[in-house]
C-alpha cells in the first residue's frame, strides 16, 4: 500500500490536510526546515511546486514564490534532491510534485520517474499535461510506482471525468473555482455538487484546492471532500515571516488541521 493511500485509510472523522509550497523559496534549506515543521504540525500529505518560469495556473502569489526560486537557480534536480534530503529522516508523509511539463520532458519521462521513486516522491501531478496526451508520462510514473494525480476543473465534463477516473491514483486534484491560485470566489455549495457528480466517476479520494484561504473556508470543504489543499496562503506566510517562515507555517498548518 502506497504512502497516500495509508493517508486515506487512516482517516477517521477528519479529513487528510494537504499544504503547498514552491521549492526554493526562500532557499532549499528552508525549504527542507518547511517540510518537517508542516509534518510536524499535522500535514497528512505534502505538496511541493516544481519552479517554472511561465506557471499559467498560478496567481500572483506562487508566481513570485516561482521567480524567487528560479533566481536561485532551482531546478528539477534540485527538487528531487530536496525530497531525498527529506527522506533521511521522514519515511512516512507521502510528498507529491506539482509542476508543469516542460522540466519533466526536458530531463526525459523515464529518468524523471526513476528518479523520483528513489528520492521518495510519492506522487506527480503536471498541470499542463491532459488525460488525453499524457500516456508516456503516466506510464514511466506508473512503471516507477508512482501515483499519477490528475486536475479536474469546475468545467469537466463528464466524458472526461470517466477518462480520468480510468487512470488516477492516489487522488485527484478538483479545482474549485476558475481562475488561478489564490482566488477568494470559492461557493462551497457548488463544490458539493460538483463532488457529487464526480464521485460518479472517480474512485480515488478528491481533494480540493484554490480558493480555501483560512480555517473557516478549510473547515467548509472539508465537509465536503476527502482532502482540503491549500497554497497561496501558505506561500504568504513565507513572505511575510523572513527569518521565521517554519514557525510561522507551521502554526497555519496546525491551525488548519485542527479546522478539519
Amino acid at each position: 500500500m502506497s504512502r497516500i493511500q495509508q493517508v486515506f485509510n487512516k482517516q477517521s472523522g477528519s479529513k487528510a490536510l494537504i499544504p503547498y509550497i514552491t521549492v526554493g523559496d526562500p532557499d532549499i534549506r528552508t525549504t527542507l526546515a518547511l517540510m518537517h515543521s508542516m509534518a510536524a504540525n499535522g500535514a497528512d500529505i505534502i505538496e511541493l511546486g516544481v519552479p517554472f518560469s511561465d506557471p499559467m495556473a498560478d496567481g500572483p502569489t506562487i508566481q513570485r514564490a516561482a521567480e524567487r526560486a528560479l533566481a536561485k537557480g532551482i531546478s528539477l534536480s534540485d527538487v528531487l534532491d530536496l525530497v531525498k534530503a527529506f527522506r533521511e529522516t521522514n519515511q512516512t508523509t507521502p510528498v507529491i510534485l506539482m509542476g508543469y511539463l516542460n522540466p519533466v520532458h526536458k530531463m526525459g519521462y523515464a529518468e524523471f520517474a526513476q528518479r523520483a521513486a528513489e528520492a521518495g516522491v510519492d506522487g506527480v501531478l503536471t498541470v499542463d499535461s491532459p488525460v488525453e496526451t499524457i500516456s508516456p508520462l503516466y506510464d514511466s510514473l506508473k512503471a516507477n510506482g508512482l501515483d499519477c494525480i490528475f486536475l479536474i476543473a469546475p468545467t469537466t465534463d463528464e466524458e472526461r471525468m470517466a477518462a480520468i477516473g480510468k487512470l488516477a491514483s492516489g487522488f485527484v486534484y478538483y479545482v474549485s473555482l476558475k481562475g488561478v491560485t489564490g482566488s477568494a470566489s470559492l461557493n462551497t455549495d457548488e463544490v458539493a455538487a460538483k463532488l457529487a457528480v464526480l464521485r460518479r466517476h472517480i474512485q480515488v479520494p478528491i481533494g480540493v484546492g484554490f480558493g480555501i484561504s483560512d480555517a473557516d473556508s478549510a473547515r467548509k470543504i472539508a465537509a465536503v471532500a476527502d482532502a482540503v489543499i491549500i497554497g497561496s496562503r501558505i506561500v504568504k506566510e513565507i513572505e511575510s515571516h523572513s527569518g521565521s517562515e517554519a514557525e510561522a507555517v507551521g502554526a497555519l498548518v496546525a491551525t488548519l488541521k485542527a479546522a478539519i
